[in-house]
């Protein structure tokens, strides 16, 4: 540790910062459907997944050494770059969070390391086959496979428990389900989203001389990532919990349920293939998925579109913010302390802008999303209630009219 400069402990405490962003900017992809469906009390859910999370973080360091190893040229990257492209993942976070979209955290950091890379080495500095194949692809494959998993698995479990859906049992039994679903989505996205930090502190430690070439990630790293992440999920992304809850499309407990085990099983694959998938879109595409699941059940398609044109300007943005960063820091430590104090000026005024609207664990289930032309057309033709909702709707028809007194509705005498 002798080679442990100050310019390396700045990189390890932003990237460790960046940790915390994306566990409370990421929370929602773990529990966010089973808090609007009540399975579990917000508080609660987020202090499971921030347990989860931790744990998942010690299960595999495959994603870590994609970006340590893979996506980047080692020789030429100095710790300022590292350091440049964790600034433009920061802001990214910070900034989708305050308007409430579910970006991936994943993609802007490593857009942000691209955009270093390249300010400051050129695009040879970047292993294109790895990108494309370890990190597009799989961005727009995870959506449309989980989507098209949640879509099968919530109409079979709707046809499976046609009759039964209503009983105390089968909703005690969906909330079990759905719980359990929850933690595996938890523990996937410790397991992928922590190694991202991961993957970043090594390859800081490896251009500043402290590891080897090619070293895996040190114990301490993974610790400190997991610990990071968990605390960032404790504090809870409510705003962005709210878009994936209750936003983008209205799920009971069966689609809950085939969301989260959908996504889970889908970014638990990933991770051990190596693959930097996003958990975002994982998630975010089963829960369209599901919602589609049901007969009658609708999306909101005005946030998932502006879901996705987050999507695509993830990767360019946090590019472009770490390269402008990268160029401001070859002008020495002055720019370097420049651009921290810019970091934390933006962080400060961004969180004041969010005080304007406050969103937490008390209402973080209330909707103000209007549900738009598509959708209040196909509510309009949404199949007729069965079991205990029919039953109610028949005997409220059935039920006379309570009768009326007719003195009581005769006007008074006007006096004179």
């Amino acid at each position: 540790m002798e080679n442990f400069s100050l310019i390396l402990a700045i990189v390890v405490v932003t990237a460790l910062a960046f940790d915390f962003t994306n566990g409370f900017h990421d929370t929602a992809n773990a529990m966010a459907t089973t808090i609007s469906t009540g399975a579990l009390k917000p508080k609660v859910a987020v202090a499971m997944s921030a347990v989860l999370n931790l744990v998942g973080a010690f299960l595999s360091v495959e994603v870590a050494n994609t970006i340590s190893k893979g996506l980047v040229d080692e020789a030429g990257i100095r710790p300022e770059v590292i350091f440049a492209a964790l600034v433009g993942a920061i802001l990214w976070n910070l900034v989708t969070w305050l308007v409430g979209l579910p970006s991936s955290s994943s993609h802007a950091l490593m857009g942000g390391l691209i955009g270093a890379a390249v300010a400051t080495a050129g695009t040879g500095a970047v292993h294109s086959g790895v990108l494309v194949t370890k990190v597009i692809i799989p961005a727009v494959a995870a959506p449309l496979v989980a989507g098209i998993a949640a879509a099968v698995a919530a109409r079979f479990t709707y046809t499976a428990g046609r009759g039964n859906a209503d009983t105390r049992a089968a909703r005690k039994g969906y909330r079990v389900g759905q719980i359990a679903s929850a933690a595996l989505v938890s523990l996937a996205h410790g397991t992928g989203d922590a190694q991202k930090t991961m993957g970043i502190v090594t390859l800081a430690l490896i251009t500043g001389g402290t590891l080897a070439p090619g070293s895996n990630p040190p114990t301490w790293v993974i610790l400190s990532a997991g610990l990071a992440m968990a605390l960032g999920t404790y504090i809870g992304g409510w705003r962005i919990i709210r878009t994936m809850g209750k936003g983008l499309t209205d799920l009971q407990p069966q689609q809950g349920f085939a969301a989260q085990t959908s996504a889970a099983t889908v970014l638990l694959a990933s991770s051990h293939l190596g693959f930097s998938l996003s958990t975002t879109h994982a998630v975010t595409g089963s829960v369209m998925g599901a919602g589609l699941g049901r007969k009658g059940g609708v999306v909101r398609w005005s946030t998932a579109g502006r879901m996705s044109l987050a999507w695509v300007l993830t990767l360019p943005a946090a590019a472009l913010v770490g390269a402008g960063a990268e160029k401001v820091t070859e002008l020495g430590d002055g720019g370097t302390a420049a651009i921290a104090v810019f970091l934390v000026a933006a962080s400060a005024g961004i969180w004041v802008l969010s005080r304007r609207q406050v969103v937490n664990a008390a209402n973080v289930n209330d909707v103000d999303e209007p549900a738009g032309v598509v959708t209040t057309a196909i509510a309009a033709v949404t199949p007729p209630p069965t079991g205990a909702a029919a039953e109610e709707l028949t005997s409220t028809i059935a039920a006379p009219a309570p009768a009326t007194d007719p003195a009581a509705a005769t006007p008074p005498a006007a006096t004179v």
